[in-house]
């Protein structure tokens, strides 16, 4: 007689994962755009995680030079060593000073590139004789980062709330450059710019003009809004009131630079240049934890007449695996000129999101540039008006996306931080036009499926 087997009950997961209440799915591989599940189904990665992914998955190249440094250099700290793939990464992206960014400074992600920013703005004022610098101001659903000077700087009313107690009085918030909420019925582009332009220089006034340090913004906002351009002519002005007053720009492009928008930095779009710059998610496109500060020349060379060292610093700082990953996703965008699919393929994603959406009841606008795209819902097309927040419409179209082998990036709180949901799209630049197709075809599928199931 055989002893019956039983099999043991799988082991509870010692990871502290997003949600309490549920492990996610195991990710096994992938290729290409896709992502594979543990049982061996595909999910296309639509949104390249949070608009990391630029490559997608398993990139021949890149895994083939994350190899070649492992089997050569993995780590040496910077108060002893620099490294050649950090200084061939910094040769790649500021050799030939770009709108005057002349060095750059790699971390370990996006938060830790903001948080550097601040400090680099605030020591700037320092060593220039300025010390009364110590205001920032940024813009009210934005999205700066999770570290509690990030955090402080960024308008997410959601996230910011539970840390309100321990984040800095030195942020205060202006109004969004957010056309579709915010321009009034029967003003124009130019007239709305203006209205924010006087509300930054009133801003800069209340708090007194020599005692701001930067100002800080997204050049386009990414997941607190979904994918919201600034009208034309709104960073022209706002790098005019900064440089009248004294303060330096920073431009948050976490996650809609290198080459997510269509050009490398997406400031290149709106005809000015930042004094720094953050950026993290398409710099290593997910092969290895990195960010950068990129830094405009007049600040380099402050600091350096100055105390000659940025008070600043963290383990990981120019981590050579993570450099000669990064380095090699940026020779190949530039080298398969993949910054020309972007654009040609997110004039697809656009116009396949009009032709599915366009006329549909409950979305009401359909937004972004290159491959950063988004949809809002809303309850009322015509007022504008959005779902009631305890509906959770953006969780339910995220669930009924991934049944269908969809992975997007749905958000809450669209409008004000609490109301509002969009949905947004940023697949990797080599995503080929039936593959957009395809994304659209599920998103569709998986947003009147939620709408559906709603409650009446």
């Amino acid at each position: 007689m055989t002893a019956a087997v039983t099999e043991a009950p799988p082991r509870p997961s010692r990871v502290l994962h997003r949600s309490s209440r549920a492990v996610p799915p195991r990710a096994i591989g992938g290729h290409g755009i896709w992502l594979v599940e543990e049982g061996g189904r595909e999910v296309i990665d639509a949104s390249g995680g949070a608009a990391v992914s630029c490559l997608g998955h398993q990139h021949p190249r890149i895994v083939a030079a994350i190899q070649r440094q492992a089997g050569q250099l993995c780590y040496a700290h910077t108060g002893f060593f620099t490294n050649a793939p950090a200084e061939d990464l910094a040769e790649e992206l500021v050799g030939a000073e770009p709108g005057g960014l002349a060095q750059a400074y790699f971390v370990a992600g996006g938060s830790e590139a903001v948080e550097a920013a601040i400090k680099l703005a605030r020591q700037y004022a320092i060593e220039t004789g300025q010390p009364a610098r110590t205001r920032f101001i940024a813009r009210r659903q934005s999205y700066h980062g999770n570290t509690l000077g990030a955090l402080s700087a960024g308008g997410n009313a959601a996230r910011k709330a539970p840390y309100a107690p321990l984040l800095s009085p030195a942020f205060s918030h202006v109004s969004p450059a957010f056309a579709y909420h915010g321009q009034h019925p029967g003003e124009d582009e130019a007239a709305y710019v203006a209205r924010l332009a006087d509300e930054l220089e009133a801003e800069f006034q209340r708090l007194g003009p020599g005692n701001v340090a930067a100002f800080i913004a997204e050049p386009v906002v990414g997941a607190t809004a979904g994918c919201v351009p600034a009208p034309a002519g709104y960073f022209r002005a706002v790098r005019a009131i900064c440089d009248r007053h004294g303060a330096l720009l920073i431009l948050d492009e976490v996650m809609s630079g290198m080459g997510r928008t269509g050009t490398l930095h997406a400031w290149q779009q709106e005809g000015i240049a930042p004094d720094i710059q953050a950026i993290a998610k398409g710099l290593g496109g997910g092969y290895q934890p990195i960010g950068a500060v990129l830094v405009a020349g007049r600040v380099v060379e402050a600091i350096a007449r100055g105390s000659g060292a940025f008070q600043h610093g963290h383990t990981y700082l120019s981590h050579a695996l993570a450099c000669a990953a990064a380095l090699e996703v940026q020779r190949v965008i530039r080298e398969e000129g993949l910054l020309e699919n972007v654009v040609a393929m997110g004039e697809r994603l656009q116009r396949r999101l009009a032709e599915r959406f366009g006329n549909h009841h409950h979305v009401g606008d359909i937004r972004g540039r290159g491959l950063f795209r988004a949809i809002e819902l809303v309850e009322d097309r015509a007022g504008r008006r959005p779902f009631d927040p305890a509906l959770t419409l953006h969780a339910r179209i995220k669930q009924e996306a991934f049944a269908r082998g969809l992975a997007c990036y749905p958000g809450g709180g669209t409008l004000d931080g609490v109301r509002g949901d969009h949905v947004l799209l940023a697949p990797p630049y080599i995503v080929a036009p039936e593959e957009i197709d395809l994304i659209v075809e599920r998103l569709g599928e998986a947003v009147d499926a939620a709408l559906a199931g709603l409650p009446r």
